[in-house]
C-alpha cells in the first residue's frame, strides 16, 4: 500500500492523460500557405515544388521537403497532388514544411498488387496520359500487363499510349495488330545509330501534358525517361537471362520537367497490376470493340466462356471486333475471371 494522505497540503491532483487543451474539430485556415505539388515521396517526406499543378510549377523551382500534418496520417499522398504547405518553405537543408491541406483531384490512377487484393494503391494523381512502355523482345511484350494498364487508364479516365522499344531488334507488328481496334496510340521508339531510344515521334504526346511512365523492368523505361529528361539520372539495368525478367532499377517514383513542356512521372519497374478496384463493367468498357456486343447479352451476363445467351462469341465470329477480336477476347475473360 502507498502512503496514506493525511493533510490537503500534501495533496497533488493527478495531471489528465488527455491535457488540458479543449478538443475542436475545427481546423486552422492557413491564409499564409503556400501552393505546391508533390514531386516524390519517399518514406514519408513529401518533395514538392511551389505552383498550383505541375503546369505552372517551374522546372528550376526550389524543392521543399514537407511532412503531413496529422490531419492527414490517413491520407494517401502521391506525386502530382496538390496541396497546401505551412512553415520553412526555404528548401534548404534540415529544414521541413509542413502539408495541411490536399486538393480534390482530377484522376486518380489506381492499382492493387494482385487481383484478390482489396486494398487499392495509388499511383498518381492528376495525370491526363499513361504511357505504358513495352519492348518488342528481351522481355518479349507482357500482353496481361498491357491489358491491365489500359483498362486501369480508361477506368481512371486518363489517355492510354504504348511506347514501343527495341523496335530496331524486332517489329511492332504484333503489337499494332492486336490493339489494333482498340484506342490506344502506339509509338515506336527504337534505337539510333548511337544506341539511344528515338523520341522524337513521343515527344509531342508529352508535351504541356502531365504523363505517367509504366512498365515492366527491362523494357528501357528508365533509358527512354534519361532520353526524355537529360540530366535525370535514373538507374538502368539489362534483363537477367536466366528468367527473361528484368532487374529493378528505379525505386522511387519522381515526376521530371520536360524541357518541351509538360511532366512525366517516372514510377518503379512493377511486375503486377492488380484491378482488384475495377468494376467488372469498367473493364469490358475498356475493350471498346467488344463493348457493343453486350447490349445483346441476358442481364447479369458473366461474359465467361460458354455463358448461356453471351452474344461475344457471335459478335467476333462476324468480324465485328476486327481482326484480334479473338485474342481481345480472350484477354477480357481472363481479366473477368481474375476479379470474380
Amino acid at each position: 500500500m502507498g502512503r496514506v494522505i493525511t493533510s490537503d497540503e500534501e495533496y497533488r491532483p493527478r495531471p489528465s492523460r488527455r491535457g488540458s487543451r479543449p478538443r475542436t474539430k475545427q481546423r486552422p485556415d492557413h491564409p499564409d500557405a503556400v501552393r505546391a505539388v508533390v514531386v516524390s515521396v519517399d518514406r514519408g517526406r513529401y518533395r514538392v515544388i511551389a505552383g498550383r499543378d505541375l503546369a505552372s510549377a517551374s522546372a528550376g523551382a526550389t524543392v521543399v521537403t514537407c511532412v503531413r500534418a496529422s490531419h492527414l496520417r490517413r491520407r494517401a499522398i502521391v506525386p502530382g497532388d496538390r496541396v497546401s504547405m505551412v512553415g520553412d518553405t526555404s528548401g534548404e537543408d534540415g529544414t521541413l514544411a509542413r502539408i495541411v491541406a490536399v486538393d480534390p483531384r482530377t484522376t486518380v490512377l489506381r492499382r492493387s498488387s494482385d487481383d484478390t487484393d482489396p486494398t487499392e494503391r495509388v499511383v498518381v494523381a492528376n495525370a491526363d496520359t499513361l504511357v505504358a512502355v513495352t519492348a518488342t523482345t528481351d522481355p518479349d511484350p507482357s500482353w496481361g500487363f498491357l491489358d491491365r494498364t489500359i483498362v486501369a487508364a480508361f477506368d481512371a479516365g486518363i489517355r492510354p499510349l504504348l511506347a514501343v522499344t527495341k523496335t530496331d531488334l524486332a517489329p511492332a507488328a504484333e503489337i499494332r495488330t492486336r490493339f489494333a481496334d482498340v484506342d490506344v496510340e502506339i509509338v515506336e521508339c527504337g534505337c539510333d545509330a548511337d544506341g539511344q531510344p528515338r523520341t522524337d515521334a513521343l515527344i509531342p504526346h508529352l508535351t504541356d501534358r502531365q504523363s505517367v511512365l509504366l512498365g515492366h523492368s527491362g523494357v528501357g523505361k528508365s533509358t527512354l525517361i534519361n532520353r526524355l529528361v537529360p540530366g535525370a539520372d535514373r538507374a538502368t539495368g539489362s534483363v537477367n537471362e536466366t528468367t527473361g525478367s528484368g532487374r529493378h532499377t528505379s525505386s522511387s517514383t519522381w515526376a521530371l520537367p520536360l524541357p518541351q513542356g509538360g511532366w512525366v512521372v517516372d514510377t518503379p519497374g512493377v511486375r503486377s497490376f492488380g484491378l482488384a478496384h475495377v468494376d467488372p463493367d469498367a473493364v469490358v468498357a475498356a475493350y471498346e470493340e467488344l463493348a457493343p456486343a453486350t447490349a445483346d447479352c441476358p442481364r447479369g451476363c458473366t461474359h465467361a466462356e460458354g455463358a448461356a445467351g453471351c452474344a461475344l462469341d457471335d459478335w467476333v465470329a462476324t468480324g465485328g471486333a476486327g481482326p484480334a477480336g479473338g485474342r481481345r477476347l480472350r484477354s477480357l475473360r481472363r481479366l473477368l475471371d481474375n476479379l470474380v
